[in-house]
């Protein structure tokens, strides 16, 4: 398993059985949070769901090449992120992630981000990379905000919270442009 340091005390590694138990404590212990914005999280009850979460993340990986990750900070496990499945066809691939409640206002998944997206546009080659975000869901869009994409529209109703439906702002950058801002 590799290990790819964003800073002396951030690293990014793929899931692995072994971090379910870390990763599902992470996530109920932001669970009030990230039910807003994510619609897996009310479904995510026990170690045991989220054991099936990282077999399927580690399955799309060896089937598409997709990667998912754990965000480690200080050797604690901190958030995911995650390609979503690559389109090879059309050389292009959404990015998901969130960070647990301790974790947000410190840089941490904009490093992890920009990681993701030079990975995406540099190494794999792919032509564009997109990130959908709740329009309301003020920190998630900092981040493609921060990272120099274009919002590209708005997508009404797309997705179902518990609260009910909500737009999401689709936000994309294409690899002529990621070359530039390098």
């Amino acid at each position: 398993m590799f290990t790819y340091p964003l800073d002396d005390h951030i690293e990014l590694k793929p899931l692995a059985l072994q971090h379910a138990r870390p990763l599902f404590l992470l996530t109920d212990s932001s669970r009030d949070t990230l039910r807003q914005w994510l619609p897996w999280v009310d479904s995510i009850t026990e170690v045991e769901h989220t054991v099936n979460f990282v077999k399927n993340a580690i399955k799309q990986g060896a089937e598409n090449g997709a990667i998912t990750t754990g965000i480690w900070v200080h050797g604690e496990i901190a958030g995911v992120i995650s390609f979503h499945e690559i389109n090879w066809h059309n050389r292009s691939v959404g990015i998901g992630y969130w960070l647990g409640d301790k974790f947000v206002g410190q840089g941490i998944m904009s490093s992890a981000c920009r990681a993701f997206v030079d990975y995406a546009l540099m190494e794999l080659d792919l032509n564009r990379v997109e990130i959908r975000c709740a329009t309301g869901n003020e920190r998630s869009r900092a981040i493609p905000e921060r990272l120099g994409f274009v919002l590209e529209g708005i997508v009404r109703e797309s997705a179902l919270l518990p609260q009910g439906y909500v737009n999401l702002a689709v936000y994309g950058m294409l690899q002529s442009e990621w070359k530039l801002m390098r």
